[in-house]
């Protein structure tokens, strides 16, 4: 199983200003982020878990989410964690008009300006969809797009043995931004046994910074 996507190496050419696929390398930190929360079942164990290793973490939230669990986005940002906007609807970008992408952006950025006073923020699109017409947006007015080089799998339905193993075989290396999810309790699971081993070897993990605007 491919955990390292070839096509995200592509984005990677691109400046990180632009398009981030990987972090700082330096402190040896890797990058935990969690897509498609706020979720009340399974968001406060995942902190719960992050908090008792000190672990500080990037969490992509959808708009409508957020609306409906302010509470945990206050705890989010309380916990020293970084916000990220992952669109208003989850809805794939695809076959969206450019119009409906910015709504989409503007209305979540909105959202999260409520709990850390930024005006923009970092920005993860469902599924990975971008288009061109969001790239030249975003390089116009200097905002940015965040990716992955390790993608945790964890999406998939097996064995949670199963994605340890992986964890455990072929770890992220440092400066890797790894991708997870926070509306199962799969990461949390695997975490739970991972965390504890790959901080006893050295590793480290970091939210990631905020864009400069």
């Amino acid at each position: 199983m491919n955990m390292r996507p070839k096509k995200h190496r592509l984005l990677g050419l691109l400046p990180d200003a632009l398009v981030l696929t990987n972090g700082s390398r330096r402190d040896n930190a890797r990058y935990l982020t969690f897509d498609d929360g706020p979720d009340p079942t399974y968001t406060p164990p995942l902190l719960d878990l992050l908090a008792k290793h000190g672990v500080k973490a990037s969490f992509f939230l959808v708009g409508q989410k957020i609306e409906r669990h302010p509470e945990l986005v206050e705890r989010i940002v309380a916990e020293g964690h970084m916000l990220g906007n992952h669109s208003y609807s989850h809805w794939s970008f695809k076959r969206m008009t450019t119009r409906k992408k910015l709504s989409e952006i503007h209305d979540t950025d909105a959202l999260l300006h409520a709990f850390d006073g930024r005006a923009h923020h970092r920005m993860r699109p469902p599924h990975g969809y971008v288009g061109a017409d969001l790239l030249c947006y975003f390089a116009i007015h200097r905002r940015s797009f965040v990716y992955w080089s390790y993608d945790s799998l964890d999406y998939q339905d097996r064995p949670n043995q199963e994605m340890i193993s992986r964890l455990r075989a072929d770890p992220p290396l440092p400066g890797d931004i790894v991708l997870m999810h926070d509306d199962s309790d799969r990461a949390h699971d695997a975490l739970a046994v991972m965390l504890p081993e790959w901080l006893g070897e050295g590793h480290s993990f970091s939210a990631l910074p905020q864009d400069a605007r």
